[in-house]
């Protein structure tokens, strides 16, 4: 048995950690090593409860900046977990809660999201694992664009947004009353920025930002995969540095960040407000990429951001 330990820290600057121990994991893997995963560290934030009106949502921090939420139905205490990286906090969450979990929620198949899929199964005997990618561990259910499924009274939409990976699913969470709905959005969407086009188009990003997400209800909260808000905000205010929401924002985030408290949920209706990937059509937006198609916008944005390095 091999256990991967990630220690925070290290391997900075061109590599991410959990990126590097994906291709060492799956490394591995190929030679036949069966293998767990410990994360020795901090959590990077404090696990925080958002009670809306049909679901409560649990944000559990791991690795080095991940989210896992556990989404459960108020109703029927029936429980689902999103991306859940480090199994061993999620069962511990479960039981603190005393909710029945059933199933699992995968965005897609990176391993700091679906690492812990496989360990988790063991774990919880019964568990639905849902994703779009059939490199996704442990899958027991693929879903593609408009399949639903239910967390106890919770109806779940999958949203098909390939770009970052080319299986990568958003799910969209409403309860019976409509109001607050949730979307869980991976590495597709986050706050005030977006995932890279590791397998996909500038045109794939703005079908899945744009048409639909963005087409969601605009008190719909967000819950990203990974807390970049304070840095993906630097960038933002780069594109456009006279933007007052832009500015709030970054007050705000900062102030939640030197508690240690998570940055979401946001919404969409904010991220119209500040996210420049979102804002592809906006004129200010437009100029500072020297493009007027918000395709050629978006793209321009991503490859911009790519190689940005913020002087504060």
């Amino acid at each position: 048995m091999v256990t991967i330990r990630k220690i925070g820290g290290a391997m900075k600057g061109l590599y991410r950690p959990h990126y590097f121990c994906n291709l060492m994991f799956k490394s591995l893997q190929k030679v036949g090593l069966p293998l767990t995963w410990s994360a020795h560290r901090n959590c990077h934030s404090s696990t925080v409860f958002i009670n809306q009106p049909d679901m409560k949502i649990t944000i559990l921090s791991a690795l080095e900046d991940n989210y896992m939420y556990l989404i459960t139905d108020e109703k029927t205490k029936e429980a689902a977990i999103v991306d859940p990286v480090n199994p061993d906090k999620v069962v511990e969450a479960v039981s603190k809660e005393g909710v029945n979990l059933k199933s699992v929620i995968t965005t897609h198949h990176h391993w700091d999201h679906a690492g812990g899929n496989e360990e988790l199964v063991k774990k919880v005997k019964g568990l639905s694992v849902y994703g779009g990618d059939d490199r996704i561990g442990a899958l027991t259910n693929k879903v593609k664009q408009d399949d639903e499924f239910k967390i106890g009274s919770l109806n779940v939409r999958c949203l098909f947004t390939p770009c970052h990976t080319s299986g990568h699913i958003c799910y969209f969470v409403t309860g019976e009353s409509g109001e607050e709905p949730s979307v869980f959005t991976g590495d597709t969407l986050f706050l005030s920025g977006c995932g890279k086009f590791f397998e996909g188009t500038p045109e794939q990003m703005h079908s899945a930002l744009i048409e639909k997400l963005g087409s969601l209800p605009e008190d719909t909260k967000v819950y990203c995969g990974h807390e970049y808000t304070v840095n993906n905000l630097k960038y933002a205010l780069y594109v456009e540095p006279k933007n007052p929401d832009i500015q709030q924002r970054m007050k705000w985030a900062q102030d939640l960040r030197a508690k240690s408290v998570p940055t979401v949920p946001g919404t969409i209706g904010e991220e119209k407000k500040y996210n420049p990937f979102m804002r592809v059509s906006v004129d200010a937006v437009k100029l500072h990429t020297k493009k007027t198609d918000p395709v050629d916008v978006m793209g321009a944005l991503r490859k911009d951001k790519d190689s940005f390095r913020p002087k504060f």
